[in-house]
């Protein structure tokens, strides 16, 4: 049993920092959607974007604190645009309609980062990468103790803006009517544009520390968004606490599954799995809730 886990410890390890990134996107998408609605199909296209930016200026020498910033800056004012410019276009469609939308903003954004720096594979160097805590052969870099930390503190600051300020009142009474929002008084542009700009923060933050654990390629980032769905279905779009756990987990089992036999190369499939069985729990448990 004890040659098991040492054998299994380095991927639990490697799948904690991923999964760590997977809840810090998970949340970022169920801020968005708890404020208007959209499942933002263009989350990890935004989080590309942002990384490459992070490359190029550190090809130019840039210093570190605003290379970080700048490549946060650049997915948060894409997002703020989409949410200023786009969607309030669509305001009055269903939900559907409103998501299916971003996916064509990600296809936008994608184009642009293969047509500017090309398919080639990188990776992008986090200063955190240097240190790291060893655990006899095992070693943990801080860049994955970040995006752990990261992924706790940001699901305790969202908890709180939606449940103890205004904003948050505001955008969870979006989340439910938006018309009668509208007649009440709230500025459901304003409101709207405040939750693009918090999602397209976190996409900038997950898109560098992904670009640095996975590698640096405008698909596999774009995709990003895949295992983040499948966290915030299972916390039912609605719980950060179980997103953020459900991140984790998957992340820790995409890791696991490369130690199973013949499944390695299907390893990408795990969210879905985990989702659907999600799914299909909720199906039964909430029958009310899901047909609503």
């Amino acid at each position: 049993m004890s040659e098991l886990i040492t054998f299994l410890t380095p991927y639990l390890i490697s799948g904690l920092g991923v999964g760590a990134v997977y809840a810090l996107s998970g949340v970022g998408l169920v801020v968005l959607y708890r404020a208007s609605g959209v499942l933002n199909f263009a989350f990890g296209a935004l989080g590309a974007i942002s990384a490459y930016c992070a490359w190029s200026l550190l090809e130019l020498d840039y210093p570190q604190i605003v290379v970080w910033l700048a490549a946060i800056v650049v997915s948060t004012l894409l997002s703020l645009l989409y949410g200023a410019l786009l969607a309030p276009r669509l305001a009055h469609r269903d939900r559907t309609t409103r998501s299916i939308a971003t996916l064509g903003f990600a296809l936008v954004i994608l184009g642009f980062t293969e047509w500017f720096w090309g398919e080639t594979v990188r990776r992008l160097s986090l200063p955190t990468d240097a240190e790291a805590l060893d655990f006899g052969d095992i070693r943990l870099t801080y860049t994955r103790i970040l995006s752990l930390i990261l992924a706790l503190i940001m699901m305790s600051a969202i908890s709180l803006l939606l449940n103890k300020t205004r904003l948050g009142l505001q955008m969870r009474a979006l989340a439910n009517n938006r018309s009668l929002s509208a007649l009440l008084g709230i500025a459901v542009t304003r409101i709207d544009t405040a939750a693009w700009l918090i999602s397209g923060a976190f996409a900038g933050v997950c898109g560098l520390l992904l670009a640095n654990m996975v590698r640096l390629q405008a698909t596999t980032l774009t995709f990003m968004v895949i295992p983040a769905f499948a966290a915030a279905i299972i916390g039912r779009l609605s719980s950060l606490p179980i997103t953020v756990a459900a991140g984790i987990v998957i992340g820790m089992l995409e890791a696991l599954s490369i130690t199973i036999p013949g499944f390695a190369i299907y390893r990408s499939v795990t969210p879905f799995l985990l989702a659907l069985i999600a799914m299909m729990i909720f199906a039964v448990a909430y029958p009310a809730s899901i047909e609503s």
